[in-house]
């Protein structure tokens, strides 16, 4: 079975990377190789690259930064819908905007057991709790763009 998943590589290697003896530093070769395969490899590549930690780190440090860098945007994200919620006056726009927000927290938790299930080498369950996570991100943005 082929380990890299269409969503990321991210979730195909060890995290207890202090076991492996031959350690894989991160280098831009590296990061564009783990990136290819995402939706926005440009996302990717800046999300690695703004972690100080990203040139030494191997692929898992890599996964991990990604679905660390996933779990922020959805912090924003949540936030930026309960004040949006708070200040709009149509009923429905403002149930979307709630349902938005609710469905960003379960993403937060989802990305959360993701980054245990990458520490335990479970990357099934990793790869199925980071596209869950993703998949709220894109059922909210479909959900108010239809309004």
């Amino acid at each position: 079975m082929e380990i890299i998943s269409s969503l990321f590589l991210l979730l195909s290697i060890s995290f207890n990377y202090m076991a492996h003896r031959n350690l894989v530093f991160a280098d831009d070769t590296l990061i564009k190789t783990q990136c290819h395969n995402t939706e926005v490899p440009e996302a990717c590549i800046q999300c690695v690259k703004s972690d100080p930690q990203s040139q030494s780190v191997d692929k898992v440090g890599i996964a991990a930064i990604v679905i660390t860098c996933i779990s922020n945007k959805a912090v924003t994200l949540e936030s930026n819908m309960t004040v949006l919620a708070s200040s709009v006056h149509n009923k429905d726009l403002k149930l979307v905007l709630q349902d938005c927000q609710k469905e960003l927290s379960n993403a937060k938790t989802n990305l959360t057991s993701a980054m245990d299930r990458l520490k335990s080498k479970d990357y099934d369950q990793t790869n199925y709790l980071v596209n869950h996570a993703l998949q709220k991100e894109f059922d909210c943005k479909k959900n108010v763009g239809d309004l």
